[in-house]
């Protein structure tokens, strides 16, 4: 064979030394089990599924929660802390005891006494509470907010469902994802 392919499969059987894998069957030297799109081993789980996210194992934790939508990595190292998680643990080393300690906090960001300008939906026009939104419930009233605004024929409303700048940029000569032809 040629030399290159040579070298591309000593390449990738030093990689595979490094993270523990037998090239010649493809699976870990540890006990491995599947769960679904969950990857676990004794000790490390390598994909978390978090409110219906995957998460990566190998990340840091705070940057893991990151990948949550409507988590940032502040709202993290908050939630971790008042969790009493250390910060520079991999999400993959977590127990599930650890992990809910962690969402129960992200769940009711108000009982563990995190102040009301850290969240992201204070004083919702429907309910009148100051909440977090994460994950689907964040994609819900983000559309359910955009329909309310439709609807009552607001500035804000209308220029969302002409598909145009809504905060005050200018038009004249960016933002220019659809063409629009002017009758000639």
């Amino acid at each position: 064979p040629p030399r290159s392919t040579l070298m591309r499969s000593s390449a990738a059987s030093d990689v595979y030394k490094r993270q523990g894998i037998n090239a010649e069957y493809g699976n870990t030297e540890s006990q491995q089990t599947t769960m679904g799109s969950l990857v676990t081993t004794k000790e490390f789980t390598h994909i978390l599924r978090i409110s219906n996210t995957n998460v990566d194992g190998r990340r840091k934790i705070t940057h893991a929660l990151m990948a949550i939508k409507g988590i940032g990595q502040r709202y993290a190292d908050l939630c971790l802390k008042k969790a009493d998680i250390d910060l520079t643990r991999r999400a993959g080393e977590l127990s599930p005891e650890e992990i809910e300690r962690v969402m129960t906090v992200v769940q009711n960001p108000r009982q563990f006494k995190i102040p009301v300008w850290f969240l992201n939906r204070r004083k919702d026009f429907t309910t009148g509470k100051n909440s977090h939104d994460y994950s689907n419930a964040l994609d819900v009233n983000l559309r359910d907010d955009l329909e309310r605004l439709k609807k009552i024929r607001s500035h804000r409303g209308l220029r969302h469902y002409w598909g145009l700048k809504v905060r005050g940029q200018k038009t004249k000569a960016t933002g220019r994802g659809i063409i629009i032809s002017h009758g000639n």
